[in-house]
């Protein structure tokens, strides 16, 4: 078993620096998305709560997601 393990040591360590730049875009990927849901479910919370102001808050929601979705699109391109 040790000696399967130390033949594929030097590959792993050739694919460590591949798989860190691909979890950085994942993590940026996940926290965008739980950015994105709370301003949807803010952004339902505050028009239930006043609906006249349905699409001044639309707008913002909108504005507001797609700088979270910025987030990842930066975390693909530097990485």
């Amino acid at each position: 078993m040790l000696e399967m393990l130390a033949a594929a040591a030097p590959e792993a360590a050739a694919a460590a620096p591949a798989v860190a730049s691909k979890l950085h875009v994942g993590l940026a990927a996940i926290g965008s998305a739980l950015g994105v849901g709370i301003i949807g479910m803010k952004a339902a919370e505050a028009t239930g709560r006043n609906p006249d102001a349905a699409g001044e808050i639309r707008t913002q929601a909108i504005i507001f997601a797609a700088l979270a979705e910025g987030v990842v699109f930066i975390a693909i391109f530097l990485g």
